[in-house]
């Protein structure tokens, strides 16, 4: 960081701050576009981790010191460009993890509970026609593993032992910390779980890490949750898997094309069995988006002082 402030320097927001009253006082104080054709004397660029900001876009701002993330994903954000330019990146870690655990474990207790199943045959009028909603799976006393053991998945982790369940993890290496035990791989984590919960940073390396073996290995009476990205798990495997029985529910808030429109690529997804989706809102906590908005204007404040960074990932 250099240590003089910064003189009103142009700030482009590709995205809206939430709560509305955030982003309301976010501008009343600061100088920001909206206008995305802007790029002289442009050196904040506000993004989430969704939108993030490819190495051509970065390409195009000449003056661009900072870009500030909405969220912990940085998969759609060029890191290595952003480093090679002297480009600050930050994040909102920690501050959603809780809300992020919280729809992960709701997503589980839903799918298995059949929830959603049971709500549209209240309201289709099939029960009071006398159809039986089916038995669902219990939570409790199931074998949790967790795919990734970071902030979120460490938070998930605690709420699932509240419950009572046992976890499991895998990372790359073992937590010395960890009160729970740690698998080697996903494969391994998936033959020895009930419910696999997908946690991880999405990266070159992770892309497809749950892919139709590790599904066989979850199983007929098995469910996969993720939370994570949509390009860790293989869609068109999950489907199959789905479709054939060969797994036994899956509960997705993310999805590798995002929106997801029926008759996209995502539709065969769409259409499988036991199955419940929602639409990447696992931050959305009017508590959650306020701290995260929070977190980016203090990152963005921070380098207008020429401050350290509350949150960075690239080097300073």
């Amino acid at each position: 960081m250099k240590d003089e402030a910064k003189a009103n320097p142009s700030i482009l927001a590709l995205i809206e701050l939430k709560p509305a009253d955030m982003m309301e006082a976010f501008c009343a104080e600061h100088p920001v576009t909206r206008d995305a054709e802007a790029r002289d004397g442009i050196e904040v660029v506000l993004t989430s981790g969704a939108r993030g900001l490819s190495g051509e876009e970065i390409d195009e701002f000449p003056d661009l010191r900072l870009i500030a993330v909405n969220g912990v994903g940085t998969d759609a954000v060029d890191l290595d460009t952003a480093v090679a330019r002297g480009i600050h990146v930050t994040t909102t870690p920690d501050v959603l993890s809780e809300a992020v655990a919280e729809l992960a474990l709701g997503l589980a207790i839903s799918v298995r509970r059949r929830i959603g199943e049971g709500e549209r045959l209240l309201r289709s009028g099939g029960w009071s026609n006398g159809q039986k909603p089916r038995l669902g799976q219990a939570l409790t006393g199931c074998r949790a593993g967790i795919l990734g053991y970071g902030r979120i998945g460490r938070a998930l982790a605690d709420m699932l032992r509240a419950l009572g369940v046992e976890v499991i993890y895998h990372a790359r290496k073992p937590h010395d910390d960890a009160p729970e035990a740690w698998r080697p791989d996903a494969r391994t984590l998936a033959a020895e779980s009930d419910v696999l919960f997908v946690t991880l940073s999405a990266t070159p390396e992770t892309r497809y890490i749950v892919d139709a073996p590790v599904l066989e290995a979850l199983g007929s009476e098995g469910t996969l949750v993720n939370v994570a990205r949509g390009s860790v798990v293989d869609s068109a495997a999950l489907a199959a898997a789905l479709h054939g029985g060969t797994l036994g529910s899956a509960a997705l808030d993310v999805f590798e094309v995002e929106p997801v429109a029926p008759d996209g690529a995502e539709d065969g997804l769409l259409r499988a069995p036991n199955t419940l989706f929602t639409p990447h809102i696992a931050s959305a906590t009017n508590e959650a988006r306020r701290a995260m908005a929070e977190l980016v204007i203090a990152n963005i404040d921070a380098y207008l002082a020429g401050s350290p960074l509350p949150s960075p990932v690239t080097p300073a």
